[in-house]
């Protein structure tokens, strides 16, 4: 499996080069927006609202980005970021804080599910340098004040009213200068789903806060995160993932007595924090490490290493190979590509409704049903065509449906992936 990384400066307003990003990857967007229907979805009267309520300097921005891509009625939703389907990525992060000043992440998903765009950028005239997401969104980066953000799933399966949180950490980095500003943001700003947020500033200044759709955000001073958010809300999802063996680990880490930035830093491209399940959504896409006070950048890999300033940013391609996982057992599309749900591949690889190739509803549909009744042992015709419709409400896919299949597959399998 690969990663086709590619670096991008647009130091201004988005212009030509963005929308060169929208069309590389719209159709592919568009293409899982369109498969999900209009079930449960704002239209965009309800999503541009939002938008003006709780992000209102993004405003202009925003319709910039739709006049560069000629954005029709799907495409000028989704680039609200309200209210956006369910998905799930893991991860873990680190901040250490005092004479060496550095926040460090890793980012486990599938290869097939991120832009692998790396974006410097000036939209409301401060310079950002993020791993873009969702066209608009960022999943981390930092700002020319030395504002550094990442994100980590909460690991917990409630879906709520609120925005994707890749469109909340772009506002963080185009709009807050220090941490005090970014808490202050996370927590006014509704997510849709649950995310450990960590925010460190050049001055050492540090927070972590646990954003949920159902719940107050809370704010704390947790060093590193992995996935879940005080207890275990998801226990199928925490051992697939190794969340606690992960969050023990960095614990461990961070206490010994005068370590370096340099050691965090090159222990999230070891086993526990590497991760190499790339098939089943599972592995580490890049390992970024953001050194507010000197306002450096490093995305790295095993054998591959970026290194970027706001001065010196250069645009480059990297093609990035992955090793698989010798244990991974199970089709990546036996869960991960419906939980995660994001198909951010290339528009050739994408499914298009009215083409040939396979509906995606169809072909999630028919993986579940051959799964679940492989693992309750009903076969048979009926119970088949039972399970069917159970999966399928209202012409799609729910995420209730996924996560309790995730949860009876994980029954069956989690025992298995322990070692």
């Amino acid at each position: 499996m690969q990663l086709h990384f590619t670096a991008v400066s647009e130091p201004g307003l988005p212009g030509e080069k963005w929308q060169k990003l929208y069309h590389t990857h719209w159709e592919a967007y568009k293409a899982w927006l369109i498969s999900k229907g209009n079930t449960q979805v704002p239209d965009l009267k309800t999503s541009q609202a939002a938008l003006k309520k709780y992000m209102p300097e993004m405003w202009p921005t925003y319709e910039r980005l739709c006049e560069l891509a000629k954005a029709d009625e799907v495409a000028a939703r989704f680039l609200t970021g309200f209210q956006p389907p369910a998905y799930i990525s893991a991860c873990s992060n680190a901040v250490l804080s005092g004479e060496e000043i550095q926040l460090v992440r890793n980012y486990d998903y599938h290869p097939n599910l991120i832009e692998g765009t790396q974006l410097m950028s000036a939209w409301n005239g401060k310079k950002v340098i993020a791993t873009s997401d969702c066209l608009i969104g960022a999943v981390d980066g930092m700002n020319e004040d030395g504002l550094a953000i990442s994100l980590t799933f909460g690991g917990r399966k409630v879906v709520g009213e609120g925005f994707g949180i890749p469109f909340i950490l772009r506002y963080v980095l185009e709009f807050c200068s220090d941490v005090e500003e970014a808490v202050a943001a996370l927590v006014r700003i509704p997510s849709h789903m649950s995310y450990n947020v960590t925010v460190v500033d050049k001055k050492g200044a540090f927070k972590t806060v646990q954003l949920a759709p159902d719940k107050e955000a809370v704010v704390t001073d947790a060093a590193f995160t992995t996935n879940f958010q005080g207890t275990v809300d998801w226990p199928e999802n925490a051992a697939f993932n190794k969340t606690l063996e992960r969050s023990a680990f960095l614990e461990k880490m961070l206490a010994k007595k005068g370590v370096k930035a340099s050691a965090i830093a090159d222990a999230f491209l070891q086993k526990p924090l590497y991760n190499t399940k790339f098939k089943e959504g599972f592995g580490t896409l890049f390992t970024a490490v953001y050194q507010p006070a000197k306002g450096v950048v490093e995305i790295r890999w095993p054998d591959e290493k970026v290194t970027q300033t706001f001065e010196g940013f250069q645009e480059q391609y990297k093609l990035i190979q992955f090793e698989e996982s010798a244990k991974a057992s199970i089709p990546y599309t036996d869960w991960a590509s419906v939980t995660s749900e994001i198909p951010k591949n290339t528009p050739q690889e994408a499914v298009v409704p009215g083409t040939s190739k396979p509906n995606w509803q169809e072909t999630v549909t028919e993986t579940l049903v051959s799964a679940m009744a492989h693992s309750s042992n009903a076969e048979d015709n009926e119970q088949s065509q039972l399970l069917r419709k159970n999966i399928v409400h209202r012409g799609e896919i729910s995420w209730e449906i996924l996560a309790d299949y995730w949860a009876n597959l994980g029954k069956s399998y989690w025992g298995k992936w322990q070692n």
